[in-house]
């Protein structure tokens, strides 16, 4: 069983600063990418960034240059550090990691999701 634990959500003014952790516990023996996804109400849910094993990082056009995505391979945790929030990145945030479970096959498994609100 694999269990992931998302902290560091909250209320913070636009202009603001948060940082997500997501921790992996459990049968998390090979941990390829990780990523944060957001969901606004009423709206899909988006790719916010990801980084994969070796540290090459992608991230959505919306939150370039505010948002940076790292990782802790040895702790087998995933960060988000958010600056210069802005009411539109209110969401409820979800970390995702996806392990690979044989040969050219994974597994995707996702956090509880951790709200964000930014306030103007």
């Amino acid at each position: 069983q694999v269990q992931l634990v998302e902290s560091g959500g909250g209320l913070v003014q636009a202009g603001g600063s948060l940082r997500l952790s997501c921790a992996a516990s459990g049968s998390v023996f090979s941990i390829n990418t990780m990523a944060w996804y957001r969901q606004a109400p009423g709206k899909q849910r988006e790719l916010v960034a990801s980084i994969t094993e070796s540290g090459t990082t992608n991230s959505a056009d919306s939150v370039k240059g505010r948002f940076t995505i790292s990782r802790d391979n040895g702790k087998n945790t995933v960060y988000l550090q958010m600056n210069s929030l802005k009411p539109e990145d209110t969401a409820v945030y979800y970390c995702k990691i996806r392990l690979s479970v044989g040969i050219a096959t994974w597994k995707d498994y996702w956090g509880q999701g951790t709200q964000v609100t930014v306030s103007s």
